[in-house]
């Protein structure tokens, strides 16, 4: 079926069926519904240079990171990119996955010349990010999932990660805990500085001190948190109490505490932050993990809506999102050890 044939099938001009199905905001949302359940049911798919001709659009959503840090190995990343996909299947757009040897800025560049993708997706934003400012001189619409410190103004959308990491540890200064540790990713990401910024508000608002011994960055591998935990067992006054900004921290710092003689959920306990995989469910360890959690994948879902929608001339300073984290109690959060 093509485009003539679907438009006389739903009584609709070619016009209002092309732009229904590319997203554009004129179009009315049972209207767009229609025409999306119509494209299914015939299986009705656009050709790609027809639709760019049509449209002025790609149908491309872009994504870049750097050789030097493989995100598609990263399983929360590849999590959030499945969300991306499912989003983009949805509306018939496609997902443009670029690895930048060495030269990100220059890929940024490269993608605004042919213009080969619609509006650009920023993942595991830094404090001074500069891929930012970059798009805005370039003219491409971008979202971020995550915020910086830079001041400029663009659309994104983030989770409360200072309020995750407060909310953990008040529960755990509730318990009894006194010496609360941190495994956390490297600070010049903020949403690991946010998140180290709740610990530390957390532990001032009840008069305790966050010494720099119990804080640890690294990138957020099941090796790393075993290194960071054993580091901190071996203090001579060590946390009773761990918080981790991954499952994979967890997982680590869980090891550690098996060989260091220690039972999460008896004599040490544990939060870490559950980014909701498929691979890794914390109420199937043992024991059951208190978590914050949100998930990453509905993130993905939603970035790839905004990006879409920037692409058909939504106000970027309208976008911008903070979603509220769960704490969920589970057994591995105990009062320590008399």
């Amino acid at each position: 079926m093509n485009l003539k044939e679907l438009s006389q099938h739903l009584g609709l001009s070619q016009t209002t069926v092309s732009r229904a199905l590319n997203g554009f905001p004129e179009v009315g949302e049972a209207t767009r519904k229609r025409v999306l359940e119509a494209a299914e049911t015939y299986q009705y798919r656009p050709n790609a240079s027809a639709r760019k001709l049509a449209t002025g659009r790609a149908g491309a959503i872009g994504i870049v990171f750097s050789s030097e840090r493989n995100m598609l190995l990263d399983p929360i990343f590849t999590d959030f990119l499945a969300g991306v996909a499912t989003q983009c299947s949805r509306s018939d757009n496609d997902v443009l996955v670029s690895s930048a040897q060495g030269d990100e800025a220059g890929t940024y560049r490269r993608l605004a010349r042919v213009r080969s993708v619609d509006a650009v997706l920023l993942s595991s934003p830094t404090i001074d990010d500069t891929r930012i400012a970059l798009l805005q001189r370039l003219g491409m619409p971008l979202v971020v999932h995550g915020r910086t410190q830079t001041g400029l103004l663009y659309p994104h959308l983030d989770i409360d990660n200072e309020g995750a990491f407060h909310k953990a540890t008040t529960l755990l200064i509730d318990l009894g805990h006194r010496r609360i540790g941190l495994l956390n990713e490297n600070l010049r990401f903020t949403f690991a500085t946010h998140r180290s910024q709740g610990w530390r508000r957390a532990l001032a608002a009840r008069g305790l001190a966050a010494p720099p011994e119990l804080e640890g960055g690294a990138r957020m591998t099941e090796e790393n948190g075993y290194r960071m935990a054993r580091g901190l067992f071996e203090l001579p006054d060590p946390p009773t109490a761990l918080l981790c900004s991954s499952i994979f921290l967890a997982l680590g710092a869980m090891r550690a505490a098996r060989e260091t003689g220690r039972v999460v959920g008896k004599n040490l306990s544990l939060i870490a932050h559950d980014d909701g995989l498929d691979a890794i469910r914390p109420e199937t360890l043992t024991p059951a993990l208190t978590t914050t959690f949100s998930s990453i994948h509905a993130a993905g879902i939603r970035v790839a809506e905004i990006a879409m929608a920037l692409a058909n001339g939504a106000d970027p300073a309208a976008i911008t999102e903070i979603w509220p984290v769960d704490l969920v109690f589970r057994g591995s959060t105990v009062p320590p050890p008399p």
